[in-house]
């Protein structure tokens, strides 16, 4: 039996995972030609399409907690494995994650599977890796006017020992709100490294207070991951109420307006 048949994973073809999902709600599914989703919680705020770290799928320990934590929020969290690392998890074997450009490409695959199957606007964000994906999706002109925000845990701002290759270029083209939750000690872009920055201003930084990249703090700072982890779901709660009130707001401004009196 394979790993995701053997954790409970129903196999449905893609044209079919409508009607799966009427049936449930929350449930994991391994969608043929495609492979697992898991989808956790209710949508009472948002829902968010949630990518993987480069090394840990959406099973890792941080995965489970973060996603735990924003369903705790309200926010309806979606998550799946690319290709690459079903196949670590089908063999036991580390492997490589494949050019970033390729799992772009998958990630736009769930999504245009997944934003036809709500009305409700579909967010999308990741871990590190996971995180660097959703902005180039909403960076992509064909994106940019349908993603409503991105929310990042761990931004890899440039590899750890190369600080001066930021992987920024793209952040010009992104057009939604951008919300990237960040330990200060991150050594993928710490605090003091990242505040030199020229960013975009529809991006926004938050800070975890002595939190590494897996929002770990030291002993001695007196905090624990759990709270670090639930502070940013928090913060990401705020943003995406905040992002969704002005986006009504507007609407309500712009029908007013097509309004003949």
């Amino acid at each position: 039996m394979s790993y995701y048949a053997s954790s409970g994973y129903v196999e449905v073809r893609p044209e079919a995972l409508k009607d799966g999902l009427s049936s449930r709600v929350n449930g994991c599914f391994l969608v043929q030609g495609m492979g697992p989703l898991a989808i956790h919680g209710k949508a009472t705020l948002g829902r968010l399409l949630f990518a993987h770290g480069a090394g840990a799928g959406q099973h890792s320990p941080f995965m489970r907690q973060f996603v735990t934590s924003l369903v705790g929020q309200g926010i309806q969290v979606l998550c799946v494995d690319f290709p690459y690392m079903q196949q670590i998890q089908e063999t036991g074997k580390r492997r490589p994650p494949p050019p970033i450009t390729k799992t772009v490409e998958q990630f736009a695959e769930w999504y245009a599977l997944l934003d036809d199957l709500f009305i409700e606007p579909l967010w999308v964000g990741g871990k590190s890796m996971g995180g660097r994906v959703a902005t180039l999706l909403a960076s992509q002109h064909s994106y940019t006017e349908v993603v409503p925000g991105v929310i990042v845990a761990g931004y890899p701002f440039h590899p750890t020992k190369a600080p001066h290759k930021r992987r920024l270029d793209h952040w010009s083209d992104i057009e939604c709100p951008l919300l990237v939750l960040q330990g200060e000690r991150d050594p993928f872009g710490t605090r003091d490294e990242v505040e030199n920055y020229e960013l975009p201003p529809n991006a926004q930084l938050a800070w975890l207070r002595d939190g590494d990249h897996d929002f770990k703090p030291r002993r001695l700072s007196g905090l624990n991951q759990t709270v670090l982890i639930d502070e940013a779901t928090q913060i990401a709660a705020s943003f995406v109420r905040a992002q969704t009130q002005d986006a009504c707001e507007k609407t309500q401004v712009l029908d007013e307006g097509n309004t003949l009196v």
